[in-house]
């Protein structure tokens, strides 16, 4: 039986929800999140920045960082050096005053270093679109493997960050407590076609509507759906 249609405003104030379609919110997030900066390395991807290499060292560059700044260090780092050969001939005190701006700074310019000499010496300075590989650098995770893999591989992977597993647990989608566990969720209840899409969604929707404090859930387009998983207080 088909739910009754009811205009989005009278969610905003009655506890009746429509059943969640997750076609209709990717449809109607995509929308929703046009005016908005794209989340750090899709942007980046449109710029050019689109080997495995660069989209997992501009990964790195993210971790703990705001995508504002980490985009304007990537940039600047790869003005000097944009592949494993080109970076290894760095030092890691190069990388590093190039990288400044990037949290940790001193820590991932070693890694970044560590990294480019073992693409070098064991790759022939290729990158390969290998998960197993990517997970054995140091500093390197799940989320930054999945990304560099989806974006600059095709290869369709989730790759969950602190948005992701937010907004997805708010919707009532999956219920984790982790980001890891999240992404084992949502191998499982996420459609194939939306794998590499929902971090490119849900990093500016996260940022601007569904927000960890007080989400805007008086503009938000799927709030018809959503079960407002621990929302106590929200605009």
């Amino acid at each position: 039986m088909v739910a009754p249609v009811v205009p989005l405003h009278l969610y905003r104030t009655l506890s009746v929800k429509q059943p969640f379609d997750i076609n209709r919110v990717v449809d109607r997030i995509r929308e929703a999140v046009r005016p908005f900066p794209k989340a750090a390395m899709f942007a980046l991807a449109e710029e050019g920045y689109i080997s495995p290499f660069e989209q997992l060292i501009a990964c790195l560059l993210s971790i703990r960082t705001y995508d504002e700044t980490s985009l304007v260090v990537a940039r600047h780092l790869f003005t000097r050096a944009r592949t494993p050969a080109e970076m290894v001939a760095l030092t890691p005190s190069q990388i590093e005053t190039l990288i400044r701006g990037s949290t940790y700074a001193d820590q991932k310019a070693g890694q970044i270093w560590a990294i480019a000499n073992r693409i070098m010496s064991d790759y022939n300075g290729v990158l390969p679109c290998d998960a197993s590989v990517l997970l054995s650098f140091t500093g390197v995770g799940p989320k930054c493997t999945n990304l560099a893999l989806g974006i600059a591989c095709g290869q369709p992977c989730i790759s969950v960050d602190i948005h992701v597993h937010r907004v997805t647990n708010r919707w009532g989608y999956v219920e984790t407590r982790t980001p890891e566990k999240t992404l084992t969720a949502l191998e499982k209840t996420l459609p194939r076609d939306y794998w590499i899409e929902i971090n490119q969604l849900l990093v500016p929707f996260g940022k601007h509507i569904c927000t960890g404090k007080s989400p805007h859930c008086s503009t938000c387009p799927v709030v018809d759906m959503c079960q407002q998983v621990g929302v106590s207080e929200h605009r």
